[in-house]
C-alpha cells in the first residue's frame, strides 16, 4: 500500500475520533484567547493595571477552574452513562441494550475463545481481565475525581484572589470544598449533562438521523429497541 493510500486509510478508519479532537482543539484555543481577554478586561475593572499574556493566562485559578470545572462533568456524564446503560433499559430507544434477548455486551469474555486478536487481558485472565472488563468506566471515574480536584485548586486559586481585592482573608482548598459557590459551579453542570443524556436517549425513541450510530434504523418501529 502506498503512504498516500495508507495515510487515508488511517484518516478514514478514525475519522470520528480525529474530527471530535480537532473541534476540541479549535474550541480550547478559542476559550484560551477570550479568557485571557475576559481576565485582563476584569483586572482592569477591579483598578489593576497588570495584564497577563495568553500563557500567563494558563497559570490563573481563572483558567483552571473554567477548565476543569466543564471536564469533570463531561467525565462523570460518560462513566454514569456507561454504568447505567449496563444496568438499565429504556423501551425503544437507540442509547439501550435489547430488551427481549441477550446482548451482545453481556457475553463473558471467560466463555470466548481467545486468538492472537483478542485483548490481552481477555488472554491473560484473573485479576486482570476482572480489571478490563470495567476498565471504561474505571478510566472515566478517575478522570472525572481528577478534574474535580483542579476545579478545586484552580477554583479556590481564583476565589482567593478576589478576596484578597476586597481586603478579606484567603480560605484553604478544603475550606472551599464546602463553600456554595464550588457546589453551584460543579452543580449547574452536572444538571445540564443529565438533561442532555435524558434527550438523547427519550428522544431516539421517536425521531431518527440517517446515518448516525445514534439512531435506530429510519423505518424501525418506536417500540423496537436497539443499542
Amino acid at each position: 500500500m502506498s503512504p498516500k493510500r495508507r495515510i487515508g486509510t488511517v484518516l478514514h478508519d478514525n475519522a470520528l475520533l480525529l474530527a471530535c479532537l480537532g473541534l476540541f482543539a479549535v474550541f480550547f484555543i478559542g476559550m484560551v484567547l477570550s479568557g485571557a481577554a475576559t481576565y485582563n478586561q476584569e483586572q482592569q475593572e477591579h483598578g489593576s493595571h497588570e495584564q497577563v499574556s495568553v500563557v500567563q493566562y494558563l497559570r490563573t485559578g481563572d483558567f483552571v477552574e473554567a477548565t476543569f470545572e466543564n471536564w469533570e462533568s463531561e467525565f462523570l456524564q460518560m462513566g454514569m452513562y456507561v454504568v447505567l446503560t449496563a444496568l438499565l433499559f429504556q423501551r425503544g430507544s437507540s442509547e439501550s441494550k435489547p430488551i427481549d434477548k441477550p446482548a451482545p455486551q453481556d457475553q463473558d469474555p471467560r466463555d470466548v475463545h481467545a486468538n492472537q486478536h483478542t485483548p490481552w487481558p481477555v488472554r491473560r485472565g484473573g485479576l486482570v481481565l476482572t480489571v478490563y472488563e470495567h476498565s471504561l468506566a474505571i478510566t472515566l471515574f478517575v478522570l472525572f475525581f481528577a478534574s474535580w480536584a483542579l476545579h478545586a485548586v484552580g477554583g479556590v486559586k481564583a476565589f482567593n484572589e478576589e478576596q484578597v481585592q476586597h481586603g478579606q482573608a484567603a480560605i484553604s482548598v478544603w475550606r472551599y470544598v464546602t463553600t456554595s459557590q464550588f457546589w453551584f459551579e460543579s452543580m449547574q453542570n452536572w444538571q445540564s449533562e443529565f438533561i442532555a443524556v435524558a434527550a438523547i436517549v427519550g428522544l431516539s425513541i421517536f425521531l431518527r438521523q440517517r446515518g448516525s450510530a445514534e439512531s435506530k434504523p429510519v423505518a424501525e418501529p418506536h417500540r423496537r429497541t436497539s443499542a
